[in-house]
């Protein structure tokens, strides 16, 4: 994948979460609102644990909204006046991560405790609900922030020309990276699904607990997303392949390990689809069709990934290897 297609996957990801959040804070007190009363308890004394304010359904509503939009639109502004050619850096991330579970988490501490209640005086309390979202919010902040800081430190694509001299006595360092748009989008679909499990289940809109049921749309956005992008890097310790925006899993082959390396033009068809699949040509890692980086281990089965230069990467391969049979 090219840097300006990495920078639009990640800018549809930021937009589909934006609106992700804005249509859930809108539609959560909506859906329940044959279950509230008129006017909703949206502050409560800090000493007694009481609401002690309240505001129109439609108030509390449109207000959580209406922070998002404003935080949103800062980000947004400051980005484009920073330079509209950069990627979305950590704070960015960070913030919009933090923002949007503290807002959902909210919306939801609100709207459960407001449930069933005939006057908004009567409301529950929200210290545990409000306690655990802040824990939620800080954990997914600190994943955007570290997702964001490692997509900056992958290298950018190398301008096409001959290839480099490298100096004697100096390391070389070969690095990849390929992602596939479809599948980060099936795992934002699916990732989807699980926060709206999630938030409406905390919210009291089904007795189902939400472990439960947001596991295995959990589970199916992180298998996919760990399947979705992935790095090669060639060094002088071997290969290192890493999955997922996070660089993890990975897996290590040392130098001395690999006896061959070679470019192969593989399909989907014929590894069996998309992500990480074993066939009878042994483990591929099938982000795209085209050329693929095929390394022959001395034990284990053929292993493939699919990304750009794997010509040069190969090279380097058995270059390494055969320095260490010497």
């Amino acid at each position: 994948m090219t840097e300006r297609g990495r920078k639009s996957g990640e800018a549809w990801g930021a937009v589909g979460w934006g609106v992700g959040v804005l249509a859930l804070l809108v539609a959560l007190p909506l859906a329940a609102s044959g279950r509230l009363p008129d006017r909703l308890a949206t502050h409560w004394d800090a000493g007694s644990g009481r609401p002690d304010d309240s505001m129109p359904l439609w108030a509390a509503a449109l207000f959580p909204a209406l922070i998002w939009g404003v935080l949103a639109f800062v980000v947004v502004l400051t980005l484009r006046r920073a330079g509209a050619g950069r990627r979305i850096p950590g704070w960015a991330a960070a913030g919009l991560g933090f923002g949007g579970v503290t807002l959902l988490g909210g919306q939801a501490s609100v709207v459960r405790a407001n449930l069933d209640r005939v006057d908004w005086h009567e409301a529950g309390s929200v210290t545990s609900g409000v306690v655990g979202t802040l824990v939620v919010a800080a954990a997914a902040g600190a994943a955007g922030l570290l997702a964001a800081r490692r997509a900056q430190d992958e290298p950018r694509p190398a301008a096409d020309g001959p290839t480099l001299d490298i100096p004697a006595g100096q390391r070389v360092v070969w690095l990849a990276r390929t992602a596939n748009s479809w599948l980060h989008a099936l795992a934002a679909l699916t990732g989807l699904l699980a926060v709206i499990v999630v938030v409406s289940s905390l919210a009291g809109l089904t007795d189902v607990p939400f472990l439960l049921a947001a596991t295995p749309f959990a589970f199916a956005s992180l298998l996919v997303l760990g399947c979705s992008s992935v790095r090669a890097r060639v060094s002088e310790r071997g290969l290192d392949v890493a999955f997922g925006p996070f660089g993890w899993p990975t897996r290590r082959w040392a130098a001395e390990d690999i006896e061959s390396a070679r470019v192969e033009n593989r399909t989907p068809a014929q590894v069996g689809g998309w992500g990480y699949r074993l066939s009878g040509l042994g483990t591929t890692v099938m982000l795209r069709g085209g050329e693929c980086l095929v390394i022959h281990p001395s034990r284990g089965r053929e292993f493939a990934v699919s990304v750009d230069d794997a010509e040069r990467g190969a090279a380097l391969l058995n270059s390494l290897s055969a320095r260490h049979a010497r």
